[in-house]
């Protein structure tokens, strides 16, 4: 009994973080006045590419090691995916909290393309939150139908999000003014 006790407390936390998060991230978004953190803050947008990156391959590493029955592996790579996950948020907030907003600057096709893949990654980044959070506390407490299930889901949103911010920061890193 007490240990449903507190899954329904962890479970309401997570509900909760996955709404105060988002909205967070839109107001300070919605800073008009910018803080000045320093001209260092100029380099997150790459290292949030790399962060990126690195996620998606840990993401694909994840899914070999747990195909491969190597569970304590896995628990470890998952969780370095979730902590780069973190720094991307904390660099990705700090940012635009000190810096405007970059426009794309391209032309024709390649225009669609840029704002198809950049709010198709925005609205899957909101989605998946609250199924990366599940999955990591299902995972963490080995719960592993929960984790199973939830991860059908979280594994190829938070991939897609992951690949689809690179290409964001690749298509419009021309136009950053440093």
């Amino acid at each position: 009994m007490m240990e449903k006790v507190g899954n329904k407390a962890s479970l309401k936390v997570i509900n909760i973080l996955s709404i105060v998060i988002p909205v967070v991230v839109a107001v300070l978004l919605g800073i008009q006045n910018k803080v000045n953190l320093g001209d260092w803050t100029k380099a997150l947008p790459k290292l949030n590419a790399i962060i990126n990156t690195i996620t998606a391959i840990l993401l694909i590493l994840g899914l070999v090691l747990i195909k491969q029955r190597k569970i304590a592996l896995h628990k470890r790579v998952m969780t370095l995916a979730f902590t780069f996950g973190g720094f991307f948020l904390v660099f990705y907030v700090l940012y635009h909290l000190s810096n405007a907003s970059t426009p794309f600057g391209g032309q024709g096709a390649i225009r669609y393309f840029y704002y198809f893949n950049l709010i198709t990654h925005i609205v899957c980044s909101l989605v998946v939150l609250p199924f990366v959070l599940r999955a990591f506390y299902f995972g963490l407490n080995r719960m592993d139908a929960q984790h199973m299930k939830v991860t059908k889901i979280a594994f190829p949103l938070w991939l897609y999000v992951s690949i689809t911010g690179v290409i964001a920061y690749l298509m419009i890193s021309p136009y950053y003014m440093f």
